[in-house]
């Protein structure tokens, strides 16, 4: 599935989401969504690396909170990037890309 496909996809379930429990998605929510989602991160890898508590969690089990939690950070930067028009493909080429390619002489 490419970028845009996928963002289009998480845009229709995050607008069902919001629908069904009466959220209003603005920008400041968009953006404080993705910040508490970045601190389950944090949290799903500090229990991974054996600095937080794993909650009786073990192997397998922490590494699908950390895949999921991943899942999660990704999805609410597409939706911040839908929300502003944001062309995701393009700012990663001219951003992080433009590193492959040889410099201008």
């Amino acid at each position: 599935m490419d970028i845009d496909t996928l963002r289009d996809e998480v845009e229709a379930v995050s607008a069902l989401y919001a629908e069904r429990h009466g959220i209003d998605r603005t920008g400041d929510w968009l953006l404080l969504k993705l910040n508490e989602e970045v601190g389950e991160l944090t949290q799903a890898y500090l229990a991974r690396a054996g600095q937080a508590r794993d909650k009786g969690r073990a192997g397998a089990e922490l590494d699908e909170d950390l895949r999921a939690e991943l899942a999660d950070v990704l999805a609410h930067v597409l939706l911040i990037a839908q929300r502003f028009g944001v062309d995701l493909s393009a700012a990663v080429d001219r951003k992080w890309l433009a590193w492959r390619r040889p410099a201008a002489r």
